[in-house]
């Protein structure tokens, strides 16, 4: 196995993993105190981490997989599930004890 085939063995298991972890907040509507206190709720923690997880997925997939245009159909795919995440389900800032004051 060379260091390419081993990249996006890695990359499938991360994406498996954070969907994974995705559908398990979605479908129990329980994640850790850490996980919520990130973001604006489990449903938002859930998609974000889904979509993240779906993103990778399908990029390797299609590194691995396809080739030609659907190859760069998919990395673009990839790369809208990231921009989704990103955008509709980002992690909000951490506000320190001074700015909940304002």
């Amino acid at each position: 196995m060379n260091l390419g085939t081993a990249t996006l063995l890695v990359g499938g298991v991360i994406g498996l993993a954070l969907s994974l972890f995705g559908v398990m907040m979605l479908v129990t509507g329980r994640a850790s105190a850490g996980t919520v206190r990130n973001f604006r709720g489990v449903r938002a923690a859930g998609l974000y981490h889904l979509l993240f997880g779906l993103a990778l997925l399908l990029m390797v997939v299609g590194q691995a997989v396809l080739s030609g245009a659907a190859r760069m159909t998919a990395s673009v795919l990839a790369i809208a599930l990231v921009g989704v995440a990103l955008v509709r389900y980002r992690p909000r800032g951490r506000r320190s004890v001074d700015d909940s004051h304002q």
